[in-house]
């Protein structure tokens, strides 16, 4: 479906030059949604293109916030679209799939959900298929919707969304929103703010925590070590210091169960 936001920068969105729109994703002015200092900090939100819901989607995968790469992606993808006559929602989907989780993220998650069992209670080969045919069983959404910049840079998980006000008003209105439409869907929070943000609205009765997977490594390539033992590709006496195998293993444990259970 449209939104008042689409419908709003749709117009602007289909008429900027290329430099135009670069000049927005690097420093959002006309895309720019709110602005305010915290703790000496100023917190930008700015619109990308992210606010269509799959309806009837059985499995959330659930980031932080876009970042400005993702959000360029998703802005040029959906100009893209609105300038080949596609419908607004169709433009909406477009953008949404295809700047979601790409690259090499892309196939680490795949790995670590088709490792705890998730392609089997789909009923797919491998969770692979999200990104293609199978793109109607996947809704794809962060705990914050539209991106958000702290003095220039990449949210990164401070400050808080849970009590920062200009943050926990929009994970209450965008995620707080999409999981209540979804009641039946798993939801797979993507590192541990993220958990911290759904495992909140669940104790808000927002969705049920039985279906809330939290606990993977994040898929990003700095996470490569982490990702590996916990497929199983990395012994446990070849580990750096900096990884905590104990918590790891207890994590796919506790994963591996809740699947099969759901199953």
């Amino acid at each position: 479906m449209d939104t008042p936001l689409f419908a709003r920068f749709a117009p602007l969105l289909r008429d900027l030059s290329d430099d135009a729109l670069e000049a927005e994703i690097r420093q959002p002015q006309r895309l720019l949604l709110d602005s305010r200092l915290q703790g000496g900090k100023r917190i930008d939100v700015a619109y990308a293109p992210f606010e269509h819901v799959t309806p009837g989607a059985r499995i959330v995968l659930v980031g932080l916030t876009p970042g400005r790469q993702q959000m360029g992606n998703a802005l040029r993808e959906a100009r893209r679209a609105l300038r080949q006559g596609l419908s607004a929602p169709e433009a909406l989907a477009a953008a949404k799939v295809f700047a979601s989780f790409s690259g090499p993220m892309r196939s680490n998650l795949v790995a670590l959900l088709d490792g705890i069992g998730v392609h089997r209670l789909l009923g797919l080969a491998s969770t692979t298929s999200l990104w293609g045919a199978d793109a109607g069983l996947v809704h794809f959404t962060s705990a914050l919707r539209n991106p958000v910049f702290v003095d220039g840079a990449n949210y990164s998980g401070a400050p808080s969304m849970l009590t920062t006000p200009l943050l926990r008003e929009q994970l209450q209105a965008g995620l707080a929103a999409e999981l209540a439409a979804l009641p039946k869907a798993l939801v797979v929070p993507l590192g541990p703010k993220v958990a911290e943000a759904v495992e909140a609205l669940a104790r808000q009765g927002v969705l049920d925590p039985a279906r809330v997977l939290a606990g993977l490594p994040h898929p990003s390539g700095a996470n490569a070590e982490r990702i590996a033992f916990f497929l199983g590709r990395k012994p446990q006496a070849a580990l750096s210091v900096k990884v905590d195998a104990d918590k790891i293993l207890q994590a796919r444990t506790i994963l591996t169960a809740k699947v099969a259970a759901l199953g």
